[in-house]
């Protein structure tokens, strides 16, 4: 099994939401991350759900400042993500 299908596995949790979050970050920023933001990561995946969920659905931050800036960068990518998908769906329409 490769290590990002490791990681693939390491992101399902138990709520969709936290699943999405995670997967979404792991596919679209992991690879291209530092790797001090690598390892925050999997730090991040070493925590249990009821921890990580009031970081990543509520307006909690870690201490940590290295997990403080990687959730702020989960919670803001899905909207990033989601106007770069709407920005071309709209492009690819009116073209």
């Amino acid at each position: 099994m490769s290590e990002l299908n490791k990681l693939r596995w390491r992101c399902r949790r138990g709520t969709l939401e936290l699943d999405l979050l995670l997967l979404r970050y792991l596919e679209h920023a992991y690879l291209s991350a530092t790797s001090d933001q690598q390892q925050a990561f999997l730090r991040i995946l070493d925590l249990e759900d009821i921890e990580l969920m009031p970081y990543l659905m509520a307006d909690r931050l870690p201490a940590d400042v290295d997990l403080a800036q990687l959730v702020i960068a989960i919670r803001t990518l899905p909207a990033a993500l989601e106007m770069v998908e709407q920005a071309v769906t709209v492009n690819g329409a009116s073209n």
